[in-house]
C-alpha cells in the first residue's frame, strides 16, 4: 500500500512539474504583472519592512502596487520565502528595484515554493482525508480517492501554471477535514484557524465547521461538560489568531488597517467574468449604476446567507460525517454564487469538498470538477496555459476511466452527462475558433460564465437535496 501511495504522489508531482514549465500570471506585462509579481512583491515587502508596516501605505509600500491583502498567515509565509530568496539571490527582493523582477533561476524558486507546499502540506492532507473517509465510511476506495484528489486539474493548474498558493490554505483545511473526520474536533478548529488566517476566501468553509463544531459541543451529556468542550475550543480559535496576529496585537488602528486590506468594500461586486449569479445578472441588470457598493455588499451577506442556512441547519440537526461534507459543498458553492467579490480562482474551494466526496457519487462530481476548470479556462487562457489545461483535463480523464469503470451512471444520468461534456467542449472550440465581435470583446468569456452559474445552480440544488435524504445510518461519530 506504501509503494502504491509514494507511486501516485510521484505522478501528481510529476503533473505540476510540468505544468510548472509553462507560463504564468503577468509573464512580461508591465506594469501590474501579475500573480506572480504580487507574491513576489509581498516577500519583498515582508523582509524589508517591519510587520507594523506590511498593510500600511508608505512610501515603501505602494498599497495601489499588490498591496497585501490575504491575512497574517500568508504574511508570513512571505516573510520565511523571501528570506530563502534573499540567501539564493538578493535581487529577487531588493526593495523598490525588484518590481517586475523575471528570469529563469527565479522562476525555477518560486515554482519550487509552490511544490514545496504541495509536499509539505497539500498532498498529505489529501491523504488524510482519504484514509479517513476509508476508515470512518469503511469504503475501501483510499487508492482510488487519493489519486483522483492528487491529479485534479484545477488546483494544480492555478498553483503550478498561474501562480498562487492555494495549496497552502487548501492543505490546511483539508487536515481539519480529515480532524472531523477522524473525530479529533480540537485538531480540527486548530488546522482550520490556520487557514482561515491564510486565506479570507476559507470562510467558504467557516459556517460547516462552526455548526459541526458547535453541534458537537451541545451534544455533550451534561452542561459542565458542555461548557468545557466549548471553552476549549474557543481557547485553541483565540490563542491561535493571537499568536498569528500578535505583530499587530497592539495597536487597534494597525488591526483596522489589515482588516480594511482583507475586506475592501471599496471594489465592486465582482472584477474580471466569474461565473457566479451576479455576473450573469449583470448582463440584463446593470448592478454598478443601481446599487452602491456598500449597500450591494449586504444585499451579497443576505443572499449568501440565506442559500447557505438550509444546509447548516440540517447539519446541525443531523450532525454526521457525510452531513457536514455535504454541507461544506453546498456551502461554498453558495459562498461562490453569491458572495461579494467573487474571482474565478475561488471555484477551488468549491472542489475541495466536493473531491471528498468523489467515492460516493464519482459521475456528478467528475462533471462539477469539468465544469470548475471549465469556468477558469478564460483566466488559463490569457496566461498561456491553454495547452497545459487541455492535458490535464484528459489525464484527468483516463485516470477517472481507470478508476470508475465499475460505476455506472443510470440512463438518464448518462445522457446528462455526455451532453453537458460535448457542450463544453464545443463551447471551449468555439471559443478558440471563432472570434468575438469588437463589439462584444468579452462575449466568450460571458458566455462560460452564464453557463457555469446555471451548472453551479443545479449542483446547490443537487447537494442540498442530498443533503437532506442523507440518513447517516453508516456514520458513527466517534467522541474525543
Amino acid at each position: 500500500m506504501k509503494s502504491e501511495i509514494l507511486a501516485i504522489a510521484c505522478v501528481a508531482l510529476s503533473l505540476r512539474s510540468i505544468v510548472s514549465m509553462y507560463s504564468f500570471s503577468g509573464f512580461d506585462s508591465p506594469p501590474m504583472y501579475g500573480d506572480y509579481e504580487a507574491q513576489r512583491h509581498w516577500q519583498e515587502v515582508t523582509i524589508n519592512l517591519e510587520p507594523i508596516q506590511w498593510y500600511t501605505n508608505s512610501s515603501n509600500n505602494d498599497l495601489l502596487y499588490w498591496g497585501l491583502d490575504y491575512p497574517p498567515l500568508t504574511a508570513h509565509h512571505s516573510y520565511l520565502m523571501g528570506r530563502i530568496a534573499k540567501i539564493i539571490d538578493p535581487r529577487f527582493v531588493e526593495l523598490h528595484r525588484s518590481r517586475g523582477f523575471q528570469s529563469r533561476s527565479h522562476k525555477t524558486f518560486m515554482r519550487l515554493t509552490v511544490l514545496l507546499g504541495d509536499v509539505s502540506i497539500y498532498l498529505p492532507a489529501i491523504l488524510g482525508v482519504c484514509v479517513c473517509i476509508d476508515k470512518s465510511f469503511q469504503c475501501k476506495s483510499k487508492l482510488f480517492s487519493f489519486m483522483l484528489l492528487a491529479a485534479y486539474p484545477g488546483q494544480m493548474l492555478i498553483d503550478n501554471g498561474h501562480f498562487q498558493y492555494n495549496n497552502v490554505s487548501l492543505g490546511l483545511a483539508a487536515a481539519a477535514i480529515a480532524a472531523i473526520l477522524h473525530g479529533k474536533q480540537y485538531i480540527a478548529a486548530f488546522a482550520f484557524t490556520l487557514a482561515l488566517n491564510y486565506k479570507q476566501m476559507e470562510l467558504y468553509h467557516s459556517l460547516p465547521f462552526f455548526t459541526y463544531l458547535l453541534a458537537e459541543c451541545i451534544a455533550q451529556n451534561s452542561f459542565r461538560l458542555f461548557a468545557v468542550k466549548l471553552a476549549k475550543i474557543a481557547t485553541i480559535v483565540l490563542a491561535t489568531f493571537f499568536l498569528v496576529w500578535y505583530p499587530w496585537s497592539g495597536s487597534l488602528q494597525a488591526v483596522a488597517e489589515v482588516l480594511n486590506r482583507l475586506f475592501p468594500l471599496g471594489r465592486t461586486v465582482f472584477e474580471d467574468k466569474v461565473s457566479n449569479f451576479w455576473c450573469s445578472l449583470n448582463i440584463i441588470w446593470k448592478l454598478k449604476q443601481h446599487v452602491s457598493n456598500h449597500h450591494m455588499a449586504l444585499v451579497c451577506l443576505g443572499f449568501t446567507l440565506i442559500s447557505s442556512l438550509p444546509t447548516n441547519i440540517t447539519l446541525f440537526r443531523k450532525r454526521c460525517k457525510m452531513g457536514f461534507l455535504l454541507s461544506l459543498f453546498n456551502t461554498a458553492i453558495a459562498f461562490f454564487l453569491f458572495s461579494f467579490q467573487v474571482h474565478e480562482k475561488t471555484i477551488l474551494l468549491a472542489a475541495l469538498p466536493t473531491l471528498c466526496l468523489l467515492t460516493w457519487w464519482p459521475n456528478e462530481i467528475i462533471l462539477f470538477l469539468d465544469v470548475s476548470v471549465f469556468t477558469m479556462l478564460p483566466l488559463l487562457e490569457r496566461d498561456g496555459l491553454l495547452v497545459p489545461s487541455l492535458a490535464c483535463v484528459l489525464i484527468y480523464h483516463l485516470i477517472c476511466k481507470c478508476f470508475c469503470s465499475e460505476t455506472k451512471p443510470s440512463s438518464e444520468l448518462k445522457a446528462f452527462l455526455n451532453i453537458s461534456k460535448i457542450f463544453m467542449i464545443v463551447i471551449v472550440g468555439a471559443s478558440l475558433l471563432i472570434k468575438a465581435p469588437s463589439r462584444y470583446p468579452d462575449l466568450w468569456p460571458l458566455i462560460t460564465s452564464v453557463i457555469g452559474c446555471a451548472y453551479l445552480v443545479l449542483f446547490l440544488v443537487w447537494g442540498n437535496f442530498r443533503h437532506s435524504t442523507c440518513t447517516c445510518r453508516t456514520v458513527k461519530i466517534k467522541s474525543m
